[in-house]
């Protein structure tokens, strides 16, 4: 039975960067109040990036999976498998995994789409893991790509300030080496309505809220506990303790709720990879993101062990142990 080992990393950012300061200003024109101080200390963000308007997530995902295509010296045609974790699709059908295929120019190949929000990438690769190592893909393409400025309300300060645009890719091909050591996958659907997009289309018009919604408080209580939680059992299957963690790539929500993980697992800070204050919430691109700044610039090497973790709506979380 071969094994599934990352071989490239790849992400893609909107050039428009959108700071504290100037959301603050924008803001203040609709009579809503925050500043750079208030978002900072808060959620630690200080700027993301905005897609201009009619930007498809496609394109985003397109632009980090040729990055990681190119990072991995693989060609698109080499592919088996195109998985894409997005909330924010281009269209109801066809998947936004079927639109990167046409914009890679190959056909053939497996392409789904994954929707478990801003779990969505660890589900994704996951499931991308599952096919190789069941001799169904030699080499996998896993996207998580959002455009999630098309569905926030931008009246609504508690909301607005923590989510940008962005893709992150990787590229996982069949190895003699073990490099998915393991997964674990979670989700409680009765806790859907602490963080929700609950619009629909019907007969042409949209139905229900279409704009995300969240329960601050509850989101952080449960996400700090399920990924603690998920840490320590992923961990346990791959008979590995914590400490000997070489790096955490978490979910970039919020750096007390990353912070505050860090502390129950008993992880200094210099251990957790974070792009929160750059990025800001992109979703279920934000974990291959960070991965890919982290790989680019050295800081994760071959033979570490890097555990990645996602929770968002549904409610979901998972966990994903990866020997480099």
């Amino acid at each position: 039975m071969p094994y599934a080992r990352i071989t490239g990393t790849g992400g893609y950012l909107p050039p428009r960067v959108v700071s504290n300061d100037d959301l603050a200003a924008d803001l203040a024109t609709r009579g809503i109040e925050t500043s750079d101080a208030w978002i900072t200390e808060r959620t630690g963000i200080r700027q993301r990036h905005i897609a201009d308007p009619g930007t498809k997530t496609s394109t985003l995902a397109t632009a980090a999976a040729r990055a990681a295509l190119d990072n991995a010296g693989l060609t698109a045609e080499q592919l088996d498998l195109i998985i894409v974790a997005t909330s924010t699709p281009d269209f109801i059908f066809p998947s936004t995994a079927c639109l990167v295929q046409a914009n890679l120019g190959v056909g053939g190949a497996a392409a789904f789409d994954v929707q478990a929000v801003c779990s969505g990438f660890v589900y994704a690769l996951a499931t991308a893991d599952a096919f190789v190592r069941a001799g169904r893909a030699r080499h996998a393409l896993v996207i998580g790509a959002e455009v999630f400025s098309g569905i926030l309300d931008w009246n609504d300060r508690r909301t607005c300030v923590l989510f940008g645009d962005g893709a992150g890719a990787v590229v996982l091909s069949a190895a003699d080496e073990p490099g998915i050591l393991a997964a674990r996958l979670n989700a409680d659907g009765r806790q859907q309505h602490i963080l929700c997009a609950a619009g629909s289309v019907a007969g042409g018009q949209v139905t229900g809220d279409p704009f995300l919604r969240m329960d601050g408080q509850a989101v952080f209580k449960l996400a700090v506990n399920s990924l603690t939680r998920s840490a320590r059992e992923v961990c346990d299957d791959a008979g590995i303790d914590v400490s000997e963690l070489d790096w955490m790539v978490p979910h970039q929500a919020n750096i007390r709720i990353l912070n505050f993980i860090g502390r129950k697992l008993g992880l200094p800070e210099e251990k957790l990879i974070v792009t929160l204050d750059r990025h800001a919430n992109t979703s279920a691109a934000s974990v291959p993101l960070a991965l890919d700044v982290a790989w680019r610039d050295g800081r994760i090497r071959p033979g570490q062990t890097v555990l990645l973790q996602g929770v968002g709506g549904g409610f979901t979380w998972g966990s994903v142990l990866v020997k480099i």
